[in-house]
């Protein structure tokens, strides 16, 4: 008998991480960010900042939709009283290829057209993890560089739908920096925990 596809997936996040679907439900995810981190501060200082933290979430939150994202993860808790310059981003994307392929095959076909690629497994199906950095370009708006780790995973039973897992963080001088390094190593760990599922 054949199992039906996967029409949704799971990830453990660590402490502090917050998932904003993209879409339904999108203002409540927001709002409950946003009331999370305002909870302990008295009302006079709470106005100015939300409305910057809303505004920022928000200019987010379309950047994600128009890379046709599903989700997007984002840590909303301090990290030894610091911001944690780091998101993920899940979306859809489909590759023309023909019906039949093992997706172990197909996997390897995908990481041979770049030599960054590799195959990994991922909850006992086969993926392809590109790791790469990408420089300041302050023309286009980039003020830093960042660390991007990418995991392309192809949907069971429907090899033309992938689903793209997407970790960048940012860096105020060194993509290779210790933070940066740390960041992506917390982020393969979270992939560890990915499944599907078809409820």
């Amino acid at each position: 008998m054949t199992l039906p596809a996967p029409n949704s997936y799971s990830l453990v996040l660590p402490p502090g991480w917050r998932r904003i679907p993209l879409r339904y439900g999108t203002e409540n995810a927001v709002g409950r960010i946003l009331d999370q981190a305002f909870a302990e501060l008295p009302r006079d200082k709470v106005f100015t900042h939300r409305r910057d933290l809303e505004g920022r979430l928000w200019q987010q939150v379309r950047d994600a939709r128009e890379a046709d994202g599903l989700d997007l993860y984002l840590p909303v808790e301090l990290l030894h009283g610091m911001s944690v310059p780091a998101s993920i981003l899940v979306s859809e994307t489909r590759m023309p290829v023909a019906a039949g392929l093992d997706p172990r095959e197909l996997a390897l076909v995908v990481a041979s057209s770049d030599s960054g690629r590799e195959v990994v497994e991922l909850g006992g199906a086969p993926a392809v993890r590109t790791e790469r950095t990408a420089g300041a370009d302050p023309g286009r708006g980039i003020e830093f560089p960042s660390r991007r780790v990418d995991y392309q995973v192809p949907v069971p039973q429907d090899p033309q739908r992938w689903l793209t897992v997407a970790f960048s963080t940012v860096a105020a001088e060194d993509a290779d920096g210790e933070l940066s390094l740390l960041l992506a190593d917390l982020f393969d760990a979270v992939m560890t925990t990915f499944r599907w599922s078809t409820r």
